[in-house]
């Protein structure tokens, strides 16, 4: 090392916690996200921003067509193909979607299209462990779009695991109706006899009609009988709808 080469000043390095400067990639994904998330956005520049991020296959550019999934345009001929070719877009990025859609459905008001996005790229494991995991951001106190837990809930229908189970039956206690019938009718769809206890104790507490029915119905189609110690609360909240429940906890359909 020469004298002048002590004194001469060290290059700058960036802070390790700054981003690295936004690229030309980055601004044009950017961009484009904006034209693919405004409904009042011509719909040919919705098409060709769609077009330019799907030729992309990034995560960014999942992210961004996501976007498009967050409102309707009339006619619906033209809402439903702009859909469909941002679904292709990022059903054809592969595994590099996957994250973007699960951080995506974190904050959706509507979760049907992403779903169908993971059961399309995942397998079938893999995708109901996700579900289970996404419903598992959700708690049981008043929000005030109940739609992407109702959804949740209804995908796992007819999936018979424990950690399904466990996951749905805890909505057994959230404060909306539409939220604790669907998670009676995934339970029930489950056809899982450890269901008997939990749903037999949500009747005596249950202020809606229909979950109480569709309880009572539920251990009439499958021959559940109530557990002793629940019969008489059970017998008490359904009788109204003239279901009864025998000595040995049987239960009768209405005459």
């Amino acid at each position: 090392m020469g004298l002048f080469d002590i004194f001469k000043p060290k290059p700058k390095s960036a802070s390790p916690s700054a981003p690295p400067p936004a690229g030309p990639a980055d601004k044009n994904v950017a961009r484009l996200a904006r034209v693919v998330g405004d409904r009042l956005s011509q719909t040919y520049d919705r098409r060709d921003a769609i077009k330019a991020l799907h030729e992309m296959k990034t995560p960014d550019a999942v992210s961004a067509l996501l976007r498009r999934f967050t409102f309707y345009v009339e006619p619906s001929t033209d809402d439903q193909e702009e859909k469909d070719s941002a679904y292709d877009a990022i059903i054809e990025t592969g595994a590099l979607a996957v994250k973007p859609i699960k951080e995506f459905c974190k904050k959706a008001e509507s979760v049907t299209w992403p779903l169908k996005m993971l059961r399309e790229l995942l397998p079938e494991d893999e995708y109901y462990k996700s579900v289970v995991e996404l419903l598992g951001e959700h708690g049981t106190d008043y929000t005030r779009n109940v739609e992407p837990k109702v959804q949740l809930i209804g995908a796992l229908e007819g999936h018979a695991s424990p950690d399904a189970f466990d996951a749905v039956a805890e909505f057994l206690e959230d404060v909306s109706e539409p939220v604790r019938f669907q998670a009676v009718l995934a339970l029930l769809s489950m056809d899982d006899e450890q269901a008997v206890e939990p749903l037999a104790g949500r009747v005596a507490d249950e202020e809606s009609v229909r979950v109480r029915n569709k309880i009572a119905e539920g251990f009439v189609a499958r021959g559940w009988r109530v557990p002793e110690a629940q019969r008489s609360a059970f017998a008490g909240a359904v009788s109204s709808e003239g279901y009864r429940v025998g000595p040995d906890g049987q239960v009768g359909s209405p005459a």
